[in-house]
């Protein structure tokens, strides 16, 4: 903690001066200043003490602004768009936490200015009953990921360590020990027990899933016979082949990422999986579908900007880096539709002729109604404020630096892998690999004028930048973009 305040101090003081350098660290840019940080509650939730004591967690935590709602939450969009805040927490008991009201937050995070994409980190912070909320929200120290726990592949190569076992092959396992290699090991014919030990050993910093879900369970086999993860009272358990029960009690602080689940971010009451992976499962941040998931851009794809790019975005930062970049794809195939209204199901309220981009790299018409269903139907539970991030121990593929110099900023993208920086390092799951590259800005910006690196096609927001994936990397060649801009 002392590092990283020192560090912010560093920074703050270099952007006074006209002078600001952001490396590939875990120092986070987007903690510069003082941010803003707006507490979102329902007026019926803030009268109750209990969840009163909540709202009163952040304010002391984060020193937050309340904003209550009466029915509609669009209503405080005057108050946020007043205080543009950097972080918005909404707090709602699970009743509140619907499929609908997910749907209506993104939408309203997207309202604070003409962009379509997101102005400001947000979260649903909530829990099985106010005590388990206030647990969430009373919890200070940041996380660092040295051990991952996952029912699918993941790039263990990018990790300290970890253990995966493969939901499409029986028997298939990989594991990685601090400071080895990842190795491929034969595991048991069913895993619910495994999977079960691995959370109930207070290790496991990350865990991953994918497959079959419901509100009720996790199908842990998605091509083979296996066990189940369900819940009772707000309580994990494992549930094998054979019957056997497990429960699960994590205390450790951990994120939660059901990459590719159906309906597992879906609360359709206090007794589902959601809330009961934050209650018994230690879990602090998690993300999750509210409707049975097809297309998977807005879910796989956070495995992209958050373990294969270890220490370079927060849990928080990985989540949103990825929706800039899905809403990005659709405002370069059809821009029409960037601004769609969708119903809460994902499907558009209104059918708009699509007018294709033939630009390389736009999606084909096919997967825009894919693109389309993801942007609102992922839910984003806990404190955005809070800091977890994957231990940088293992270089990434690129280095991104942004520096400034009186008014002058240059962002560069300095290849680690040569001809193969740019591309994907794993490919398991749907709509996996070529990300755009995104940085955080340490403020926000107007008045922005690229003066070079038009060629990269860059996306210069108030807060943030996004090049579009190069693909082919050349060793020779500067990825750099240089642009002019004021402070906000």
């Amino acid at each position: 903690m002392c590092f990283m305040k020192q560090m912010r101090s560093l920074l703050t003081a270099s952007l006074m001066l006209g002078n600001f350098v952001v490396g590939s660290l875990p120092a986070r840019a987007a903690e510069i200043g003082k941010p803003g940080y707006a507490i979102v509650v329902s007026q019926a939730t803030h009268q109750k003490e209990d969840w009163r004591r909540v709202v009163d967690a952040l304010v002391e935590k984060h020193r937050g602004q309340v904003m209550e709602y009466d029915r509609e939450v669009a209503t405080v969009l005057p108050q946020l768009q007043q205080l543009f805040p950097k972080y918005a927490c909404f707090v709602c008991r699970p009743e509140e936490a619907t499929r609908e009201f997910v749907a209506t937050a993104h939408v309203l995070m997207r309202k604070l200015d003409d962009d379509p994409y997101p102005d400001v980190f947000w979260g649903i912070l909530t829990g099985y009953d106010a005590a388990c909320a206030l647990r969430i929200a009373r919890h200070r120290d940041p996380l660092t990921i040295h051990q991952v726990a996952s029912g699918t592949e993941v790039a263990l190569e990018m990790c300290e360590s970890g253990t995966w076992y493969c939901e499409l092959k029986k028997n298939r396992m990989v594991k990685k020990d601090p400071g080895g290699s990842p190795r491929e090991l034969s595991g048991p014919d069913d895993t619910t027990e495994a999977l079960a030990q691995l959370l109930n050993g207070n290790q496991s910093d990350l865990f991953v899933t994918s497959g079959h879900a419901t509100e009720r369970d996790w199908q842990i086999g998605f091509a083979y016979r296996n066990g189940s993860f369900r819940h009772q009272n707000g309580r994990l358990f494992g549930l094998d082949s054979q019957g056997r029960k497990f429960p699960i009690e994590s205390t450790n602080p951990k994120v939660y990422m059901p990459i590719g689940n159906c309906l597992m971010g879906h609360i359709d009451q206090p007794d589902c999986m959601a809330l009961s992976w934050m209650n018994s499962g230690g879990v602090l941040q998690m993300f999750g579908y509210t409707v049975p998931t097809w297309f998977g851009y807005a879910g796989w794809g956070c495995l992209d900007y958050f373990v294969e790019q270890p220490g370079r975005h927060t849990f928080t930062e990985a989540f949103f880096a990825n929706q800039i970049a899905l809403i990005h794809r659709l405002w370069t195939a059809a821009p029409e539709l960037a601004a769609a209204e969708l119903d809460a199901n994902g499907r558009p309220k209104s059918s708009a002729p699509i007018n294709l981009n033939t630009d390389p790299g736009a999606p084909a018409r096919q997967d825009i109604s894919g693109l389309l269903f993801d942007r609102d139907v992922l839910a984003f539970y806990g404190d955005p404020a809070w800091m977890a991030w994957m231990a940088p121990k293992t270089p990434c593929a690129w280095n991104q630096v942004l520096t400034a110099k009186d008014g002058v900023w240059t962002f560069e993208i300095r290849p680690n892998r040569g001809e193969k920086t740019f591309q994907p390092i794993n490919r398991n799951g749907s709509q996996r690999g070529y990300r755009p590259i995104i940085q955080y800005l340490p403020a926000r910006f107007k008045n922005i004028k690229i003066q070079s690196g038009e060629w990269l096609k860059p996306v210069v927001a108030d807060n943030f930048i996004l090049i579009p994936n190069p693909r082919e990397c050349d060793p020779g060649k500067s990825y750099r973009i240089v642009f002019s801009a004021e402070s906000m």
